[in-house]
């Protein structure tokens, strides 16, 4: 009986004892406090308690810019390059910095460019002889020679070939294009004036000199990079410059053989 009773007060002690400790343990536990500034980390504080706005986030103070002196021994931070790739994007310009890119001129091909050369003919000195074929202009000089001019011709279906002779010159002539042209052109979208008087946009260019009674001519041209080409709707085009000497060389009755 006395060994039962001491186990009852042992398993009673042990109780109480288990007790007290515990509310011992969490009786005096502090209240765990979350900082009322949602902008601020939460912070689970297990000791005292801390004041509102602790944790609030500081704001960063503006600093006044210093001046940095390049030295010798300062290394320059180059920019960042992207590698190309899917992702890679296209390093883009201002548009006020894009520069307009002018289509480059058709430089002529030296052979084209007035000069004195070897000719042997029969046509007599002063004749003018037409190489289609060829692109040249040969004015017959005599001792076999000729001074020879580069020129456009007539595009396939506009070839012809024959003699005639100057029968008018005119200097920064008007331009009357026939009712052939102006309909045909018209035919693909493009509509020629009725006439257009003389001037460096005119397709005449700074002289002409007419053959016979023919709508041919041999004139200038407002598109010097068509010398040597088979461009025209029949007449012979020259540089503006070669034309102006050809025509100060040549008088009206003047024979053209073109071949």
């Amino acid at each position: 009986m006395f060994k039962k009773s001491l186990i009852l007060s042992t398993a009673l002690f042990v109780a109480l004892a288990s007790v007290a400790e515990a509310q011992d343990r969490y009786g005096n536990r502090p209240p765990v406090v979350v900082s009322p500034d949602l902008t601020a980390p939460w912070v689970m504080q297990l000791g005292v308690q801390a004041a509102p706005g602790v944790y609030r986030k500081r704001q960063p103070q503006a600093v006044a810019p210093q001046r940095r002196t390049a030295t010798r021994n300062m290394r320059v931070r180059e920019p960042m390059r992207q590698l190309p790739g899917v992702f890679a994007r296209p390093q883009a310009q201002p548009v006020a910095m894009v520069r307009p890119q002018k289509p480059a001129a058709r430089q002529i091909d030296p052979q084209f460019l007035p000069q004195t050369v070897a000719y042997d003919t029969n046509e007599k000195t002063g004749t003018i002889v037409i190489d289609t074929n060829n692109r040249f202009l040969y004015l017959v000089t005599g001792k076999g020679e000729a001074r020879r001019y580069g020129v456009g011709v007539g595009k396939p279906g506009f070839e012809w070939a024959g003699s005639h002779k100057i029968t008018r010159k005119a200097e920064w002539p008007t331009w009357r294009p026939p009712s052939e042209m102006i309909a045909r052109e018209a035919a693909k979208g493009h509509y020629l004036p009725a006439s257009m008087e003389g001037g460096p946009a005119n397709p005449l260019g700074a002289r002409a000199m007419y053959l016979g009674s023919t709508l041919y001519r041999i004139h200038g041209t407002n598109a010097p990079w068509s010398i040597g080409y088979a461009v025209s709707s029949g007449c012979i085009r020259m540089r503006n410059e070669d034309v102006v000497d050809l025509y100060e060389r040549v008088p009206v009755g003047t024979k053209v053989v073109v071949i």
